[in-house]
């Protein structure tokens, strides 16, 4: 039976009192919605079933969206972004060149991991070495047979407390700065000597009096630079003009009208009909990540502010589970534009001047709501957007990857008790922070990146676990697996794959829709 907290949360339930580990679907909100039932709503008050029921295909969520009149924020004349310009590709080439991506970035990761292996046999060799060093002196070691046994044991403890390093769960995951920049670009001095001509060209793009948007779009696709991350982002999202000489005043009006706001709602968060919303946002603000910086009181008060204006300036949706989410990545971009620290998640952000941190909140604010402005049908009542894109997800994977589809559908595993959350989440919870910033800087260079190319790219993740799934052969195993990926190590050659693997499949399938249409 599935069963709904009061908030709505939906939680997995077996009968079987054994089943343990997976998590509830993240993110659900509005109690008549229940995402494990495919679009069936429940009366409020009624009782769940108990007993298995044939479900019916209804109309509800296409009659209430064209129902509704949301008051969404139209958006300024000097704020929208240029049109990408239609171009018409051939199919063969784009296809052979994205096999080649796809292939280019393989060998990499198989190059750094060979680099890793011999570096492991260097020190292993060396270790040996001095350990035989030690076996020959009598004042270290009575004898070799005792040496011998020593390095074993040394070997067995090293090797045993490197199992559990690798082992730690995600809040163990390297510095996220440098993860974020220049994950890879340690490993080989190639790389780096990449990023500092990629850096110039970014650069000589945004010194200009007016910035080509349809420019920087293409150059963003493949990862922004950590210098001019803050810049590009808000120029991409549509935040700032292109214009050189508009922006300063541009930045100075929003904020200006984001504190606006803060003063005209912010004081209503202790009325009685907004008590719900800001105790939600409260109860939520701790489970963000990264864990360190989630926890200090300044950046809790300034994400409680956010949340709340935004919730209380959109009362079609207002607050739902998943969208406190959405702020990390842009309020952790925009402190990188005023510090020098690599080490982000350790950073005392009460440290900086009142001023800065005012900039950096509203800022986020507006790009966050940008964001949400595409993808708004996400949250509204019932989440229709969430299901019309579960569904499409799935019929998209049943034409890429049949043996995956099957294999879930006979395991009856359902795509809404683990794709809900990669939609409503855009995939934060299933990659680690600096990953999500990665991707975000190709959403933001792709049209609708949010709501289309997301599909794509979550159709690339799932295949991308193919032989895991398919190792799996309980209902149980298989959904803790889906909720549970392990990415904790992956950096930006992994997130370079995955989108590789999602532009072909969008570039196969995005204007032929009855490909993947049974």
């Amino acid at each position: 039976p599935l069963l709904k907290s009061a908030r709505g949360s939906t939680w997995l339930h077996q009968t079987d009192t054994k089943i343990k580990g997976i998590q509830h679907v993240y993110g659900a909100q509005h109690p008549p919605f229940d995402p494990l039932l495919h679009g069936t709503l429940i009366k409020p008050g009624s009782k769940p079933p108990t007993t298995p029921v044939k479900l019916k295909k209804v109309s509800t969520f296409q009659e209430f969206e064209s129902n509704t009149s949301d008051a969404w924020d139209l958006g300024d004349d000097d704020d929208e972004l240029l049109a990408i310009a239609a171009e018409n590709l051939n199919t063969e080439v784009v296809m052979e060149t994205a096999h080649k991506v796809i292939q280019n970035h393989s060998k990499l990761q198989e190059q750094h991991k060979y680099q890793e292996e011999h570096l492991q046999e260097e020190k292993q060799e060396e270790f040996a070495q001095l350990t035989s060093v030690a076996c020959g002196d009598n004042r270290l070691v009575k004898s070799v047979s005792e040496g011998h046994t020593s390095s074993s044991l040394d070997s067995a403890s090293e090797n045993s407390s490197m199992q559990r390093s690798q082992s730690l769960p995600q809040t163990s995951i390297p510095p996220l700065a440098s993860g974020m920049a220049d994950y890879s670009s340690s490993v080989t001095p190639a790389l780096t000597e990449r990023e500092a001509s990629r850096l110039d060209k970014f650069k000589q793009l945004l010194a200009g009096p007016n910035t080509d948007l349809d420019e920087l779009r293409k150059l963003s696709w493949s990862g922004i630079p950590k210098r001019v991350r803050p810049i590009a982002w808000k120029l991409l999202s549509g935040y700032l003009p292109a214009n050189v000489d508009r922006r300063e005043s541009t930045l100075q009006r929003k904020r200006k009208e984001y504190f606006a706001f803060v003063e005209q709602y912010y004081d209503s968060r202790n009325d009685e009909n907004h008590q719900d919303t800001y105790r939600q946002i409260h109860i939520d603000i701790p489970r963000m990540s990264p864990e360190v910086l989630r926890l200090q009181p300044k950046v809790t008060e300034i994400f409680e502010r956010v949340l709340f204006i935004w919730a209380i300036r959109h009362p079609a949706s207002g607050y739902v589970q998943g969208i406190n989410d959405l702020v990390t990545p842009f309020f952790v971009v925009f402190i990188c534009e005023y510090i020098e620290e690599e080490e982000v998640e350790n950073f005392d952000v009460s440290s900086l001047p009142e001023e800065v941190l005012q900039n950096i909140e509203a800022d986020s604010y507006w790009c966050m709501s940008k964001l949400l402005d595409g993808i708004q049908d996400n949250y509204t009542f019932a989440q229709p957007g969430i299901q019309k894109k579960v569904k499409m997800l799935e019929e998209l994977v049943s034409r890429i990857d049949e043996q995956v589809h099957r294999h879930l559908d006979q395991h009856e595993v359902k795509y809404l008790q683990f794709a809900f959350r990669w939609m409503n989440n855009l995939l934060m919870r299933e990659v680690p922070l600096r990953c999500t910033i990665r991707l975000w800087d190709t959403y933001q260079s792709e049209p609708e990146g949010f709501s289309h190319f997301h599909l794509y790219v979550c159709a690339a993740f799932l295949v991308r676990w193919r032989k895991e799934i398919l190792e799996e052969k309980d209902f149980q195993e298989l959904l803790i697996f889906l909720q549970n990926l392990p990415t904790v190590h992956w950096g930006n050659e992994d997130i370079s794959v995955l989108l590789a693997e999602a532009y072909r499949l969008k570039f196969a399938f995005a204007d032929a829709p009855n490909h993947y249409k049974k």
